[in-house]
């Protein structure tokens, strides 16, 4: 096999993610959506075309805008800075000091390896000082970041490091239990394998707080 084909076969069945950041170059937003929409169609199309696929039939012909339009405008959303929500903090009038929950936040997101999709639950939790978050907030946080390809381990820190620099504050933890459709429907095909990654930071690195996230998420 050629040894860049082996390369890559590597870092897909891996799931190697290679920064923090989401690789994204420089240009990437020179062109709009409108535009990316007719591109990403156009050559949706040939690879229809290349799988033998006939694009007259009344089922398939819109399915290349249909696409196009579902990659810029839903599902790979989150590459767009301007779609990041705002982080709207409140003052904590209650003087609440214990920690705050948003628990089985719904997750779709795609690897960035197979494109395929990623389908779980997200637990974030931080402990509020002088200011709260609005609670619809947390989940549009995870929801931009899970709308792009994705590698779950970096899916899980940004989430983290995007709650800490809004609260300006460490005291954050966040567990994602997700099913990649990468290992399910292909490959391995192992149809009972969850992945699980998690991020604590400030105070949730004490044991006794980090054991008490956990029983809490774990609680129906």
């Amino acid at each position: 096999m050629n040894p860049i084909q082996d390369i890559f076969e590597l870092i897909g069945e891996d799931h190697i993610a290679t920064s923090l950041e989401t690789p994204m170059r420089d240009d990437a937003f020179a062109i709009n959506d409108e535009l990316k929409i007719e591109l990403i169609q156009d050559h949706f199309k040939e690879i229809m075309n290349i799988l033998g696929l006939d694009l007259n039939d009344d089922s398939l012909s819109g399915t290349p805008y249909r696409v196009a339009k579902m990659y810029v405008k839903e599902i790979f959303g989150g590459l767009n800075p301007m779609n990041k929500p705002s982080a709207k903090l409140f003052e904590n009038k209650y003087q609440y000091n214990e920690m705050l929950i948003e628990k089985d936040i719904t997750l779709f997101s795609y690897c960035e390896h197979h494109f395929l999709p990623i389908i779980g639950r997200v637990h974030v939790a931080y402990i509020p000082g002088r200011k709260v978050i609005g609670l619809s907030k947390i989940n549009r946080l995870v929801q931009y970041y899970a709308k792009r390809p994705q590698v779950q381990e970096r899916l899980t820190n940004q989430i983290a490091e995007a709650l800490k620099k809004a609260l300006d504050s460490e005291d954050v933890a966040v567990i994602i239990d997700a099913v990649h459709l990468c290992v399910s429907a292909r490959g391995i095909k192992d149809t009972n394998a969850n992945t699980i990654t998690a991020h604590y930071s400030g105070k949730f690195q004490d044991e006794k707080t980090k054991t008490e996230f956990i029983s809490l998420i774990h609680n129906t």
